[in-house]
């Protein structure tokens, strides 16, 4: 499962006069899902089942 656009990756790095490699949009995507267990687990730990931005 995918969870960024890679479109708005891909426009983003050409905004700073780069350019992206293929599998770019593949790594930052399963870089954001360790982030997000990271907090799930974090608010967890808190107590609450609200994860916050704090969280990450």
């Amino acid at each position: 499962m995918s969870y960024v656009v890679a479109s708005k990756i891909k426009e983003f790095i050409n905004g700073k006069g780069m350019m992206s490699a293929g599998d770019l949009s593949e790594h930052a995507s399963k870089f954001l899902e360790e982030a997000l267990a990271k907090a799930v687990k974090r608010a967890a730990a808190n107590g609450r089942k609200t994860v916050r931005g704090e969280d990450l």
